[in-house]
């Protein structure tokens, strides 16, 4: 049998969901590797040259403006896959993807990649099902940033990166924040101190510590489980 835990496969939801035949034929090309923050996996209008499982740790897709400035339109952590599309064929990603947290990922290049998914139907079903589930986080993300208070997006952010971190300690600093939810930096230092002084989190330079799970769900808006349920939906 397989030993998908040394290979890396069970650790990422997506490829746990391939049959024994397809995972044997992919693994041989998968390398894991660790990657830092900041790191670009692909940028817009750019032919992704490999395809990313996250095993533990959290991507953001992010929308770039003639200006250089950015915004997120969606996260990526265990749940889903980077540049998947490029296994159908010619793709290119209209967002950049940037290591958030610190990332460990199980990458392929992408010309092995595509003759794996043409060997492979429920591998092609996957990238498929999960292309939608990732367009449905950019639609929700989207109404999101227009319709709900700072506060309420904050606390969904916060609960999106420790699901895939397995850590209450979330590493999250204000630039960070204030870029990926498209605010100023005092508008994240200010909501920070009320979750702060409401018992939800502790905040410190850079760290973010989750108090009180329950009522931190609470302080969010209706987009975290929305979004979450998506994802969950893929391993039904």
């Amino acid at each position: 049998m397989l030993n998908t835990e040394v290979l890396g496969l069970s650790a990422n939801r997506l490829l746990a969901l391939l049959p024994h035949v397809d995972a044997e034929r992919l693994a041989p090309a998968l390398t894991v590797v660790s990657l830092d923050v900041g790191v670009v996996l692909n940028e817009p209008n750019e032919e992704p040259e490999r395809v990313y499982f996250p095993q533990t740790g959290m991507i953001s897709l992010l929308a770039i403006m003639a200006d250089g400035k950015g915004v997120e339109t969606a996260t990526v952590g265990r749940e889903g896959v980077v540049g998947a599309m490029a296994g159908l064929g010619l793709h290119l990603p209209l967002t950049r993807a940037v290591v958030q947290t610190p990332l460990v990922v199980s990458r392929i290049a992408a010309a092995p990649f595509r003759r794996a998914v043409q060997a492979s139907p429920a591998l092609r079903d996957i990238i498929v099902r999960y292309n939608d589930v990732l367009l449905g986080q950019v639609q929700v993300t989207a109404a999101c940033n227009a319709l709900h208070p700072i506060q309420k997006r904050l606390a969904r952010w916060i609960l999106q990166t420790r699901d895939r971190i397995d850590t209450d300690m979330v590493p999250l600093t204000q630039e960070l924040l204030s870029e990926m939810l498209g605010v100023r930096r005092s508008s994240v230092s200010e909501i920070a101190r009320r979750l702060q002084t409401a018992g939800l989190i502790r905040y410190s330079r850079g760290t973010i510590e989750i108090v009180n799970r329950r009522a931190l769900e609470a302080a969010a808006c209706e987009c975290y489980g929305v979004i979450r349920n998506q994802a969950e939906r893929m391993q039904a």
